[in-house]
């Protein structure tokens, strides 16, 4: 019997695949929220690598106050131009100095937010149509051991906090999350009109799923309104056939539903983000550290991304909670929908939470009392290996969101 603290009990509430309201969101790669989520993401994976590299440990640092002021854009049918660029200012703080070493932290900045901006939203001109600027603090040279030869100690919690994550998604959720991924895959490698800067809003009523989709079109690509016309079609059409993959529910798609057609209101871009036209961001702001934002569950406010994830509980609790609700789903029976909440108390090694709080929906024809132990085996196993977590983010194996 572990001596964890893990609690298992019925949930409180309808499984929400049964309720009779549900609502998803996803903010796009290119939404400026996600924009400012994954640079804060890009920078802190490359100080940790940079410092395992030169000193064989990860120092102290956090880049999760990254924010981005919008610009100005006249977009224009055949291609306009970006009349004032977006600003980006990537804030924290790191670790600058040694054992005797300097650490060329803000460099290291520039040159991981230059490669993530440049694969993420390549229409941008990085340094003319967005400006990065970079103020790194001094972190207070804190070590925490990550990787070694030695058995790696756990580290203790930075902070009295708490993470979310739930299984299995929902119909909805599945369709609003793949939806927004596959829209910025397949299809627009293939579709070059649609910007990365793509939100989707998924509601169900009953069996009926309505999803609203806002997707940023690129100028240069779409020659009049006829075009962007079949384009928004075009969208509409696969997002209809993606949502199909999923559920045998009525399904209705719709795509910018803002625009006016006859007044030539369009989600027309330069850039294929709202941020060059009075959009602005901030790490946070955006999707939970599973990659939705899910009013109908439990979630955190924190902040994942740019956070250090040796010890510090707003990343490595979020990513877990949502890690051991997968697993059990995937290895235990019967469960039909899942919440794990793990608290942290400061100072406390992180593979003991204060407590982990396990609330489940199981099947008509199963007991929890059946699958209790099972479950709490599982729970027991992924606390005692959560350093596993550390390594995952920095080798860039789990998104913050």
């Amino acid at each position: 019997m572990s001596e964890r603290n893990i609690r298992v009990e019925p949930i409180d509430r309808q499984a929400v695949e049964d309720q009779e309201v549900e609502i998803v969101e996803r903010k796009g790669i290119g939404h400026p929220d996600s924009i400012c989520d994954g640079v804060a993401e890009s920078v802190a994976g490359a100080l940790a690598r940079e410092y395992l590299d030169r000193v064989g440990e990860v120092l102290h640092f956090n880049t999760d106050e990254t924010q981005l002021v919008a610009g100005e854009a006249a977009p224009a049918f055949g291609g306009g131009e970006v009349v004032d660029p977006i600003y980006l200012l990537i804030v924290g703080r790191a670790t600058k100095h040694y054992e005797g070493q300097t650490i060329p932290t803000e460099t290291i900045a520039l040159r991981a937010a230059r490669e993530y901006l440049e694969e993420t939203i390549p229409q941008l001109e990085y340094g003319e149509d967005i400006v990065v600027d970079v103020k790194l603090g001094e972190g207070s040279g804190d070590l925490q051991d990550v990787f070694g030869e030695d058995e790696v100690s756990v580290p203790m919690a930075n902070d009295t906090s708490f993470g979310v994550g739930h299984a299995p998604l929902t119909e909805t959720e599945q369709i609003v999350s793949e939806a927004e991924a596959r829209l910025n895959g397949e299809f627009a490698d293939e579709n070059p009109y649609v910007g990365p800067d793509v939100k989707i809003m998924g509601k169900r009523e009953g069996d009926t799923i309505d999803v609203t989709v806002a997707a940023a079109m690129i100028d240069e690509h779409i020659a009049d309104l006829d075009a962007y016309a079949d384009a928004v079609e075009s969208v509409r059409e696969f997002v209809s056939e993606v949502a199909a993959e999923h559920t045998d529910r009525e399904v209705n798609v719709h795509v910018n539903t803002a625009d006016d057609y006859e007044e030539g209101s369009i989600y027309l871009t330069v850039t294929g983000t709202s941020a060059e036209q009075g959009d602005d961001g901030s790490v946070g702001r955006g999707n939970r550290a599973n990659g939705l934002i899910t009013p109908n569950r439990s979630m955190s406010m924190e902040a994942t991304s740019g956070k250090n994830p040796v010890n510090h509980i707003g990343k490595i609790y979020n990513l877990l909670s949502t890690q051991i609700a997968e697993e059990v789903v995937a290895e235990v029976d019967g469960i039909r929908d899942m919440r794990v909440r793990l608290l942290s108390q400061i100072g406390r090694p992180i593979d003991e939470p204060h407590v982990a709080d396990i609330h489940v929906v199981t099947a008509d024809d199963v007991e929890l009392a059946d699958v209790q132990d099972e479950i709490e085996a599982i729970v027991d196993d992924e606390l005692a290996n959560v350093t596993d977590i550390t390594r995952k983010v920095i080798d860039g194996e789990l998104t913050t969101f």
